[in-house]
């Protein structure tokens, strides 16, 4: 582990310059005892146990979730993800520390549970940017919504950039519309606008401007995931961090290298337990 990144990182969020982007790896700190799937395999797994899909795509999550759709209906789709993330799950310790950063305005988050919203409710301020999928609101990309889970607007508004913190989350989220970005349909449509940022909210391309990221939880194995990233912090800082224990992959250590991502190879745990002393003590 390198100290001196991590107090790089201290300081960057201190300054109001980093932005945490969260993966479903971000839910399994600690000793969680809750049972929300923490990986698109682990989801996958969920929704196919109720119905059945060919062998050769039953670990596929976007593909199965097409065939679900196609054959079963988008409701049922819908319904088998609300089962997988909804309950009384609370947020752990990264939520917790993350949510409660003095400076905080951006937070991405691409899983579709909720504890950031939670870990959020001791904050005043701040609301909700979530993708939506075209099948079910064609010709919206985005709706906002108010800390209480109203309805704040489909397209952007006075309120939305009065927030002091904005949770953008690009696939959705189980509160508090149950808005899933999940099938391949779902992301051919997103996928198309993508490049021209049409799909990624105004007030995101705004804050991210000169801000570097830091990735939680993240792996970037598939295409889609490395260029949801990219898209996403395009046009931000130079410099960017990955906490990322694992030896990254042939393709992930390319995209870390090409958009300058140092990977901090420690665990999730480690990363708190040293970033949070650091944080506190400024």
């Amino acid at each position: 582990m390198s100290l001196g990144s991590i107090e790089s990182i201290v300081q960057a969020f201190d300054e109001g310059n980093a932005i945490p982007y969260l993966g479903p790896g971000a839910l399994t700190l600690g000793s969680s005892d809750h049972t929300l799937p923490a990986s698109p395999l682990a989801l996958v797994r969920l929704l196919t146990a109720k119905s059945s899909v060919p062998h050769k795509i039953k670990n596929n999550l976007t593909a199965a979730a097409q065939f679900i759709e196609n054959f079963k209906h988008r409701k049922t789709v819908s319904h088998a993800m609300t089962e997988a993330f909804e309950g009384d799950a609370q947020p752990n310790a990264l939520h917790i520390l993350l949510m409660s950063l003095p400076t905080l305005p951006l937070v991405v988050h691409a899983w579709y549970d909720d504890l950031p919203q939670k870990a959020l409710r001791a904050r005043s301020s701040w609301g909700m940017a979530q993708g939506v999928a075209q099948s079910e609101h064609f010709g919206n990309w985005v709706h906002y919504f108010a800390a209480d889970g109203s309805l704040a607007g489909i397209v952007p508004g006075k309120l939305e950039r009065e927030w002091k913190t904005l949770l953008y989350q690009p696939l959705g989220s189980v509160w508090p519309a149950h808005n899933y970005l999940v099938s391949d349909s779902d992301f051919v449509e997103v996928l198309t606008e993508i490049d021209i940022q049409t799909p990624i909210p105004e007030s995101v391309q705004e804050i991210r401007k000169g801000k570097s990221f830091l990735f939680l939880g993240c792996r970037f194995f598939a295409q889609m995931d490395r260029l949801f990233a990219w898209e996403i912090m395009k046009r931000s800082s130079e410099r960017h961090w990955a906490v990322l224990p694992e030896e990254p992959t042939r393709n992930e250590a390319r995209f870390l290298k090409k958009y300058n991502i140092e990977r901090i190879a420690i665990g999730l745990d480690e990363f708190v337990a040293s970033f949070a002393p650091r944080l506190d003590a400024r």
